[in-house]
Formats: structure tokens, sequence, C-alpha cells
């Protein structure tokens, strides 16, 4: 161990380590403590957030198809002057559709 004091990171800003330096070694301690335990709180913040997200991306509506994938889209072609929804996603390079039904004259 080192007999002068440790240079702060470069990351901490100086108004920060000053105070530090400023603090008895149980102060500095519980710092840590609490510096740990806030760090590992805001991962876990993230982490959660992350998984919300994947959830919502995985629910499935109600009128697909079991053989679409939930991340499709609805469009709309235009085939010989009438209108038809398909299910439409992509696969690699591939857009891939699938018939949905007729889009009423009244939407």
């Amino acid at each position: 161990m080192s007999y002068s004091p440790p240079d702060p990171p470069r990351e901490v800003p100086p108004g920060i380590a000053s105070k530090l330096e400023e603090q008895s070694p149980e102060v500095l301690r519980q710092i840590a403590r609490f510096a740990e335990e806030l760090a590992e709180h805001r991962e876990r913040e993230v982490r959660l957030a992350k998984r919300d997200e994947k959830e919502k991306v995985g629910k499935r509506p109600e009128n697909l198809p079991d053989d679409v994938p939930s991340k499709a889209t609805i469009t709309i072609k235009e085939i010989n002057d009438n209108r038809y929804y398909y299910w439409q996603w992509r696969e690699g390079d591939k857009i891939k559709s699938k018939y949905k039904g007729p889009v009423n004259s009244d939407e």
C-alpha cells in the first residue's frame, strides 16, 4: 500500500473527489457501501426496463394467426382495384406476407 493518497478516477467530478477527501475513513466506507448499492439498483432498473420492453414486443395480438410472428404489421395491398389486408414481416432479406382479409369500404 502506498503512503500517498490515491488519485481519483478521471470519471469522478472534481467537486465530488474533493468532498470525499474531507471525509473520515468510516464515512468513506459508508459512502462506498451506498455507492455500490446505488449502482446495483440502477443496473437492476436497466435490466427490468429491457425485460419490460421485450415483453411488450413478445405479446401477440389476439387476432394474429399462429403462423405469423408477433413482429408482423398489417399492410394494405391493392389487387385488380380491390384492397386487401395482409400481415407482413421480414425474415432475413425476404419480406413475407399472409392474407388477412378484404378492406371494408366504410373504413
